[in-house]
């Protein structure tokens, strides 16, 4: 392939499946397989032929079925781990066999008790006889990054010599940091590749210290032209690099890194979903490029900017990638936010009406994490229909339980006036009724009273109706609120002022 362009390798079905409790079933391998053929990366690694007869069916499977991308199978330099893998991989118009073997000394001391030349000459094998079975051979010299750099780039030399036409170079605890991968692969680069067209110079990177896309990124600039990640960054401990995050960077970042990719971005967000629904690994909500608030605005400036301009505050375009820009009504929101979020609605609103539902979408805000939309509904309802205050409540405090009466005092405002007092009743709410009577003056009696949930969950709105009579005339009063007894107060508050307004 050409070394101006980035070969995009997918490891969500192997590596990725390696990620505690992810187990799946080859039907759900296929699924995903013919998701990532749709974002078009240019090798699909299936998984581990020898691993198992259930991977072995997978991998044979998407071998069979899914066109485009090479298909991959990981192999040890071990004979019977690389007939396996040719044979899972054998049916695909294009595949590939991945070898890897440990170079680094605990690896070696500790897992493989191996010799440095022993482990030399199991590459040699195994490359050998991998390319005796197809042409397209990548080896991995497993935890390159704490290997002693010569014994590492030996061991690529071997590969190469012997067929290997991929020299991976995995960071496999993430121990790397961006500069000292810069540097190993440049010494790959120079002294591996060297002037051979033919080789391509490959990256795979861990997580575990939070590095993986910026140390894959980093080494483009040293000749890299093959990238291997997993959809969403799942894999063994804290995961892979994310696929999405690399195609995402080069796509943004052409003035950086300079190189083609073939990936089909509008295809990214379907790709994350499906690979998050089906390994049950959710999608944290600040994950780059796919998390939900990747293109979420709730600061007031922030929203003020984006509805003047989406590239003041996003750099790509969530609808190039399948996902949305969102105006997130909140706490920070301001009045740009809150008339966009009207204007969607269809709802128009002369200054002080708007003025009046904006301060109460604020008080309410306050108290909860996120407005929606039939919440919002809700709000520009109250304050449309709210009676002209004559009095007006500005504090409620209730108290009571099961070992004593419950009590509210409220404070008013009349005029320049403001008084408080206190009643008591049978509840909460009849305790407020009963100390806005003495407020108001006014002996009304409760007819009606009813709570209608807005929203679910621990933080949902109601609406408060409430009808209250006197002298054989009925008035209503209504409000919503996250707080049921407060809320009942407001509705008391507008009911007993239409009473006020009736007799002026």
């Amino acid at each position: 392939m050409p070394t101006d362009r980035l070969i995009i390798f997918d490891t969500t079905l192997r590596d990725g499946e390696q990620a505690p409790g992810i187990a799946l079933t080859p039907d759900e391998k296929l699924a995903i397989a013919r998701q990532l053929a749709k974002l078009q990366v240019d090798v699909l690694e299936a998984g581990f032929a020898a691993a198992s007869d259930g991977d072995f069916f997978g991998v044979s499977q998407i071998a069979k079925e899914v066109e485009g991308p090479v298909i991959a199978s990981l192999a040890r330099c071990v004979a019977e781990d690389i007939d396996r893998a040719y044979d899972a991989v054998k049916h695909a118009n294009r595949h590939r066999i991945h070898v890897f073997q440990s170079t680094s000394p605990i690896h070696m001391e500790r897992m493989l008790r191996m010799t440095p030349e022993e482990v030399l000459e199991s590459v040699r094998e195994g490359v050998k006889r991998a390319r005796g079975h197809c042409e397209d051979v990548e080896f991995s010299p497993q935890d390159a990054t704490r290997s002693d750099v010569d014994f590492m780039l030996e061991s690529c030399k071997i590969a190469v010599r012997n067929g290997a036409t991929t020299i991976n170079i995995p960071d496999t605890v993430g121990y790397a940091t961006p500069q000292d991968y810069v540097e190993l692969l440049s010494r790959v680069y120079a002294e591996v590749k060297g002037g051979n067209d033919d080789i391509v110079i490959s990256t795979h990177c861990h997580n575990d210290l939070g590095l993986a896309v910026a140390n894959s990124l980093s080494a483009i600039d040293a000749g890299a032209r093959q990238i291997e990640g997993a959809i969403n960054g799942i894999g063994e401990r804290a995961g892979n690099t994310s696929t999405e995050e690399i195609i995402m960077a080069v796509k943004t970042r052409q003035d950086r890194y300079g190189v083609e990719i073939n990936a089909n971005p509008a295809e990214i967000v379907n790709t994350s979903r499906l690979v998050a629904r089906l390994t049950g690994y959710p999608i944290q909500f600040n994950k780059a490029v796919v998390g939900r608030n990747a293109f979420a605005h709730e600061s007031g400036i922030h929203q003020h900017g984006v509805l003047r301009d989406r590239e003041t505050y996003e750099i790509m375009d969530p609808a190039a990638i399948g996902h949305e820009s969102m105006i997130v009504l909140g706490k920070h929101s301001g009045r740009a936010g809150f008339a966009d979020a009207l204007a969607k609605l269809d709802i128009s609103l002369e200054a002080d009406a708007f003025e009046s539902a904006f301060q109460r979408f604020k008080e309410l805000a306050d108290r909860k994490v996120e407005i929606n939309e039939r919440e919002l509904e809700a709000i520009v309802e109250e304050r449309l229909h709210t009676a002209p205050e004559v009095v007006h409540m500005v504090g409620m405090d209730v108290t009571g339980g099961s070992s004593s009466t419950p009590k509210a005092t409220v404070t008013v405002r009349r005029g320049a006036d403001v008084e408080t007092f206190i009643g008591e009743g049978d509840g909460m709410v009849h305790a407020t009724f009963a100390a806005l009577k003495q407020a108001f003056g006014i002996d009304a009696r409760l007819l009606d009273y009813r709570v209608v949930p807005v929203t679910s969950g621990a933080d949902a709105m109601a609406e408060i109706n409430v009808v209250v009579q006197i002298a054989g005339e009925s008035y209503s009063g209504r409000s919503v609120s996250t707080d049921v007894v407060e809320g009942s107060g407001h509705a008391f508050v507008e009911a007993l002022n239409k009473v006020l307004g009736a007799r002026t």
